[in-house]
């Protein structure tokens, strides 16, 4: 209410008596207009002229006639779309059919003083405007259509807004205009700058393109639209390179740091949000400086398409991508404008001033004299030879679609208030109702598009993507090639739609989208590695490592294969996995198999030999039974080797290492009762010796059974609490599965295998102790040499068996089971057989004998060097 009062105090002091010659300095008397009559009026404020310095800032004298400074040739023809619509309108039986639209176009001049006059003026109906006065008692008012500029339509805005009289733009696109508190009458046929950065970013985001540059100026809008699209890039895994800010006044010393900062940009796309000025004295700048192949992309495709007019801009651009409102086209305009003619419409007060600054003329009245060289207007010009520059972008018919939604929200009211019976008729109604009826006005014009309203008054529409694609002459054009969605949108990501193979045969242009990023991609088979102290944007790519792979381009980390594939060579995919395990078929498998048969065939070879044998010296010496006993256990050493080898089953696995523990325990227990015989013989030094007990065969029989049955129950302890079982390894090989018996309890297997390692360490022991006792067939020598071979086969089995991997580990342990076996059958039995076999006159009782002699002759000796020993030392003590 006091804003109300304050206009009122205001434009009353304005137009009193008093004051009255300060008004007309500020406000020029007789501005000029075009009226129409109709049953219902629609305003339109355009900034047809823009009135010159003296005109508005001289103090001294009011102006004695109109001075303008310039023309505005894009305003006039927004004006007459505003009129082509009126009269498309009034000549349409199916659009206010039984009523006359009428117009008052009026001049702002560029100027917020200028539109505040002309605004109340049309409000008051009076040359001098009083607020909440009017003297118009003819038609009634609609709407009013305007302004050009975004400061223009605010000041507009305030007013009207207090009289809820609608104000319909068709070029103010500030987004503050869309809060409805402050300008609730306010509606415009375009969207608010916010909404056009918000899909200049998609752009930005569909395109891919990481790594940018924000131009924008440090003004609400461009510090406002900066910050909105970096909330939306960075989230979408865009960085900004740098941010600059570039003063809404023109500031050739900033000008000049940016372009500085600029040629030390590597992004090669730059996001502007500046005005059509800075917009051209930057790149003027970026053209003295090496710099080459950038992209600009805008929210304004007119400032675009004039910048691409610069001269060389070429060596800077290599293209530019721009966005425009989808509007509806005002179908006939053109020619309606090619007919135009001052004498068609004589109350016009705009055209013949239009005319002469379109056709750079003169009228003939104008002059009292002829003037050399000037030419003079004839009427007869056409504007189909003046053609307005950038005809996809301009939007001259601007205006169009404004007043078809003035007529539309017009004839829903008047037909809604027939539907009801009110008796209303066009000459009576109030604003606010056409204002209700504008924010929810829904209808197609004739090309198809659908004009409807947001909450906020703003124009829910798409965008239009224009590339200026270069051609090979160096020569931009401007090319539509797709369009923005907002409204087909998934949170805050719009819908992107961009024409497939579009060319443009005429231009030899075809439509293609440079890059701008940090880093190159990273490949399927790569991951991104960070770089220290750069933007995530900054990364080196990374091959993944082994059982890891990456399917798609510039992912973050490497994902797993699953546990039955592996990654293939290129890391891009997995492979599903081979089972292996060392089979009967294979090379390897087949020889090791071939090897335990030989050594048992050859381990029952000698026992057969020994059987035929078994009444010789040879085989009686140092007890036959254990000779029997060691025999056959080599040759079930050899064969437990054929479990190891094939796919392991349950049973297998069962059987594999309790067999071998068993068998090796025997032998080697065999070996110790051997070794045991040989040493007590040499003990019993008198007849019917204690010692002589311990000689029998059942004696070493019970040595190899106790030893073997304490194997035996640590072997079935192990089977009862943690039996072994086939396992699937997946980590030895990264390519196969190897199929393998797993232990079970490691405890148990490793007491069995130290059981056993104990029982072969203590033989080796007492043999190697032993070596030196007198024996006619050095069998002392030759348990200790066999004891050496296995101990030195399993001592180097154990770091062998724990580096290898796969069914390398199987092999391993047969190849040491045949090898151990291998030096037992050879180290005790092959001299014996050598001597059975090949030197039979020593295996008889005479050379026995004869052997026993020389045997005693020397363990005299021995004993007598002792005993010489013996009493030296006592001498010397005493």
């Amino acid at each position: 209410m006091w804003l109300c009062t304050f206009l009122s105090v205001l434009f009353g002091c304005l137009s009193g008596s008093a004051l009255s010659g300060p008004r007309v300095w500020i406000i020029p008397r007789q501005s000029p207009r075009f009226d129409r009559p109709g049953d219902v009026i629609v305003g339109g404020s355009f900034s047809i002229f823009h009135f010159s310095d003296g005109t508005l800032s001289n103090f001294t004298a009011p102006p004695p006639v109109l001075q303008t400074s310039s023309a505005s040739m894009w305003s006039y023809r927004v004006a007459q779309s505003f009129v082509f619509a009126i009269e498309e309108i009034n000549r349409s039986a199916h659009l206010l059919p039984n009523l006359t639209l009428g117009f008052s176009i009026r001049n702002s001049g560029d100027s917020v003083h200028g539109a505040l006059y002309e605004t109340m003026g049309f409000l008051t109906g009076q040359e001098e405007p009083i607020p909440n006065y009017t003297c118009q008692h003819g038609s009634p008012q609609a709407a009013l259509v305007g302004d050009t500029r975004s400061s223009l339509s605010v000041s507009m805005a305030r007013l009207l807004g207090l009289y809820k009289f609608p104000q319909v733009s068709y070029s103010s696109s500030l987004p503050s205009l869309s809060d409805k508190i402050q300008f609730p009458s306010f509606i415009r046929t375009l969207t608010s700058d916010l909404t056009c950065s918000h899909a200049v970013t998609q752009l930005i985001i569909h395109f891919q393109w990481s790594w940018v540059i924000i131009l924008a100026h440090d003004d609400d809008f461009g510090q406002q639209a900066s910050s909105l699209a970096t909330q939306m890039l960075t989230p979408a895994g865009v960085c900004i390179e740098y941010h600059l800010h570039v003063p809404s006044h023109q500031s050739l010393g900033k000008i000049e740091e940016t372009v500085q900062k600029m040629q030390k940009c590597t992004a090669r796309v730059v996001l502007v949000f500046l005005s059509n000025s800075n917009f051209q004295l930057i790149l003027h700048g970026l053209l003295a400086v090496p710099v080459s192949g950038q992209v600009w992309v805008s929210m304004d495709t007119l400032h675009m398409a004039i910048a691409l007019t610069i001269p060389g801009i070429s060596q800077v651009l290599q293209g530019t991508f721009g966005l425009l409102y989808h509007s509806s086209r005002a179908i006939g305009f053109p020619e309606f404008l090619a007919h135009l003619r001052p004498s068609q419409t004589p109350e016009d007060m705009f055209i013949k001033k239009f005319w002469e600054f379109t056709f750079d003329c003169t009228w003939p009245y104008q002059n009292s004299t002829v003037t050399e060289g000037v030419q003079f207007c004839t009427g007869n010009e056409s504007l189909k030879n003046k053609p307005h520059p950038f005809p996809e972008v301009s939007r001259i018919d601007a205006a169009y679609t404004a007043v078809y939604s003035i007529a539309h929200a017009l004839h829903n009211m008047l037909a809604c208030e027939h539907q009801e019976r009110k008796g209303t008729n066009s000459h009576n109604f109030h604003s606010w109702q056409l204002l209700h009826n504008l924010r929810n006005v829904y209808f197609k014009t004739s090309d198809g598009n659908k004009i409807m309203f947001d909450a906020n008054g703003d124009l829910v529409t798409q965008f239009d993507i224009f590339q200026g694609k270069k051609t090979p002459e160096g020569v931009f054009h401007l090319l539509h090639v797709g369009l923005i969605d907002p409204q087909a949108s998934s949170g805050n990501k719009m819908m992107v739609q961009l024409k497939e193979d579009l060319q443009v045969s005429s231009l030899n242009a075809e439509i293609t989208v440079p890059t701008s990023i940090c880093s190159e991609s990273c490949l399927p088979g790569f991951s991104q590695v960070p770089r220290l102290g750069a933007p995530h944007c900054c990364f080196d790519c990374s091959l993944c490592p082994e059982g890891q792979f990456t399917d798609q381009r510039d992912m973050k980390r490497c994902l797993l294969c699953p546990k039955e594939q592996y990654s293939s060579h290129t890391r891009d995919h997995c492979l599903p996995r081979t089972e292996i395990f060392l089979a009967f078929e294979e090379p390897l498998g087949f020889i090791l198999a071939l090897v335990a048969l030989l050594l048992a065939g050859l381990a029952v070879l000698v026992l057969g030999v020994f059987l035929k044998h078994r009444d010789t010296p040879v085989v009686r010496a140092n007890n036959r039974t254990l000779s029997y006993f060691l025999l056959i256990s080599l040759s079930l050493c050899a064969l437990c080797a054929l479990l190891f080898l094939g796919r392991p089953t349950v049973t297998t696995c069962l059987l594999r290492q309790t067999i071998f523990a068993v068998v090796f325990t025997v032998a080697v227990s065999s070996v110790l009762a051997k070794t045991l015989t040989v040493v007590l013989a040499f003990r019993v030094t008198r007849p019917r010796s204690r010692i002589q007990v311990y000689l029998s065969s059942g004696a070493s029989t019970s040595v190899v059974l106790i030893a073997s049955l304490i194997q035996v129950v640590l072997c079935g302890i192990w089977l009862v609490t943690s039996p072994p079982f086939p396992d699937r390894d997946m980590i030895s090989e990264p390519r196969h599965t190897v199929i393998q018996c797993h232990e079970g309890s490691g405890a148990n297997f490793f007491c069995v295998l130290s059981y056993l390692g104990f029982l072969a360490g203590g033989t080796f022991s007492m043999a190697f102790l032993a070596r030196g006792l007198p024996d006619v067939f050095n069998e002392t020598k030759f348990l200790t040499f066999s004891m050496l071979l296995f101990c030195s086969v399993w001592t180097a089995f154990l770091p062998l068996y724990h580096s290898a991997r796969g069914k390398s580990t199987v092999a391993v342990e047969i190849f040491s089971i045949l090898a151990s076996t291998a030096g037992l059958l050879g180290g005790i039995f092959i001299p014996k057989c050598y001597i059975i076999l090949l030197k039979p006159e020593k295996n008889t009782p005479a050379w026995l004998r004869q052997g026993h002699q020389v045997q005693h002759n020397r363990q005299c000796e021995m004993l007598q060097r002792r005993c010489v020993s013996s009493g030296k030392s006592l001498a010397s003590s005493l």
